[in-house]
């Protein structure tokens, strides 16, 4: 059984694919009897590509392996034809028996439990080179100021209070009749 330690497994951890940022994955194996000779570790992503992961390119490594360090600027650069998705992806990790290997007692069975993401940052734009956010809208900054919230429930209030100090003057008009 393979359990994965690095990186913790509450959340979907991000990363960024730029120069020096490696990711590192680490496992623990409990209750293997027949230690594998080799381990390929693969991203397998929503596009429907898996890349290998690791220093060598077919995604395998030494089969007593714990953890594997993958640098995956360096993956892109030198794959610019098949490059990263910027997507959650699922860690795989099997032995020599590949991925589609059934449950066998005593032997390492394959491990699709990591999900990560991956990501491209984006080139800083300085403010003054007319730099906008293309998502923000200032004509909306004032509807949620707690002035303008405090104005409309006010004014709602004042409106319905007076209708219904309208409505029975009506009725007390109506019974004095």
């Amino acid at each position: 059984m393979l359990m994965i330690t690095q990186p913790p497994q509450s959340a979907t951890s991000y990363y960024k694919i730029a120069p020096g940022n490696l990711i590192t994955f680490g496992w623990n194996a409990s209750y293997i009897i027949v230690r594998p000779t080799s381990l390929t570790v693969s991203a397998f992503c929503n596009n429907g590509n898996h890349y290998p992961v690791g220093p060598d390119p077919s995604g395998r490594i030494p089969g007593d392996a714990t953890e594997v360090v993958w640098d995956p600027y360096a993956y892109q650069t030198a794959h610019s034809s098949l490059p990263l998705p910027q997507d959650v992806c699922t860690l795989a990790i099997c032995d020599e028996r590949d991925y589609t290997a059934s449950r066998r007692a005593g032997y390492l069975s394959p491990n699709t439990q990591l999900q990560f993401a991956m990501y491209t940052p984006q080139p800083y734009t300085p403010l003054a080179s007319g730099w906008t956010c293309a998502i923000c809208n200032s004509g909306m900054s004032t509807a949620a100021h707690p002035v303008f919230v405090s104005l409309v429930v006010t004014l709602f209030i004042c409106f319905f209070s007076g209708l219904n100090l309208i409505r029975r003057g009506n009725v007390v008009r109506v019974h004095q009749d």
